[in-house]
């Protein structure tokens, strides 16, 4: 049970979320949102799911991200404090040293065929070779903003095993650079060790068009960090402890590429600017990269860009986009508006002269990001069509 004096976010959070005057905010969020136990909602969620992304840390205290994939009902959960996997030991995948008893681990459950997904991190119990469970030590949803929309399918049985050796090296050749350069979607783990010696591993989903991660000569990926929930977990993770772990998939073929390596935050920086819709960056150089030929048993179909990367190629770039839209409503017709709010990324359809009276009903100011006046009787009156960009009505 968190005290009243206890803060729900640790330092590297509260770090940015104090940068942004938004901790007061999150910290009320933080108190509702973050749980030690699983909702029912969740619960019933795990078990529809042909795979998870995890998180570990393995002995030499480098961050891992992985994907499993089962047939749905690999996963289950007896309790609310539980979520068991029907799982086997992978000894291709270097995140399988982080995954024995008691170790600290992250989970991300995402259904990228309805962009829905659900966290949780805890710690590893087992009893046998087949099969382990997390024991929940916090869990919370997330929204589904940037998630591209896949529908997957298993192209073999889930317990069969790649059979093509992992490739390992100290740095990006040319098919890892164009591995990344191609991808829209990764997952990344991070944590952190608190001061009572317990361990926080997070694993999260980041998302953006093809392209979006920029790969440098050297091999340093610098990655655009959007408009969101304010939680900032990974980058709060990176403030801390700036060890971090990556993993691109090729979704057509199953292939896997593992990173770890060092991440840096750029909370304030001219170089922001060059990437569209950023309001931050960070930075991670990896040390270890491994590449796993099919490793996954599925492989998905292209069903559809998340919005917020639909919506500026309706309308241009930028802001001439939103001078036009603005002196021509119609312009908007059927556009997904991402409503400021509690996650500040809810998503809603409006269609033409309706949107500037509709807005005005959307969001009292507790819970809105962005900025209000008395003018506005105590409702927000700013709307994001695309990240970074607000549209003030």
């Amino acid at each position: 049970m968190l005290q009243a004096s206890q803060s729900p976010w640790h330092s590297g959070e509260l770090a940015i979320q104090r940068s942004l005057g938004v901790a007061d905010r999150m910290d009320t969020l933080g108190r509702t949102s973050l749980r030690n136990f699983l909702l029912d909602q969740h619960r019933e969620f795990y078990p529809l799911l042909p795979f998870i992304a995890l998180g570990t840390v393995d002995t030499a205290g480098d961050a891992w991200a992985t994907l499993r994939a089962g047939r749905p009902g690999f996963l289950s959960s007896p309790d609310t404090k539980t979520l068991s996997f029907d799982l086997g030991r992978d000894a291709n995948d270097p995140a399988d040293i982080g995954m024995n008893d008691g170790d600290s681990v992250g989970a991300l459950g995402i259904d990228l065929s309805t962009r829905r997904r659900n966290r949780l991190n805890g710690t590893i119990r087992r009893n046998g070779a087949k099969g382990f469970a997390i024991e929940v030590v916090q869990s919370f949803g997330n929204c589904p903003r940037y998630i591209h929309n896949r529908n997957p399918e298993f192209t073999r049985d889930a317990d069969a095993p790649a059979t093509s050796p992992p490739q390992i090296s100290s740095s990006l050749d040319a098919h890892a650079r164009a591995m990344i350069a191609q991808a829209d979607t990764f997952f990344v783990a991070s944590y952190v060790d608190a001061e009572d010696g317990t361990r926080q591993v997070d694993v999260s989903h980041r998302g953006g068009r093809p392209g979006f991660v920029r790969i440098d000569a050297d091999g340093t990926l610098t990655i655009p960090d959007f408009n969101g929930n304010l939680f900032f977990n990974t980058l709060g993770n990176f403030l801390v402890n700036p060890k971090a772990g990556l993993v691109f998939v090729d979704f057509s073929t199953g292939d896997e590429l593992q990173l770890t390596g060092d991440a840096k935050v750029i909370l304030d920086s001219p170089e922001i600017a060059a990437f569209h819709g950023a309001e931050r960056l960070w930075q991670f150089k990896p040390r270890r990269v491994i590449f796993r030929k099919e490793a996954l048993p599925l492989r998905w179909s292209n069903g559809g860009a998340s919005p917020p990367f639909t919506e500026d190629r309706r309308l241009g770039d930028g802001k001439k986009a939103a001078g036009r839209a603005l002196s021509d409503p119609d312009a908007v017709a059927g556009i997904d508006l991402i409503k400021p709010g509690p996650c500040r990324c809810r998503f809603s359809r409006w269609r033409g002269a309706r949107l500037r009276r509709a807005h005005r009903r959307l969001t009292p100011p507790a819970a809105c990001a962005a900025p209000t006046t008395s003018s506005t009787r105590g409702r927000c009156r700013a709307v994001r069509l695309e990240p970074g960009i607000p549209w003030n009505l």
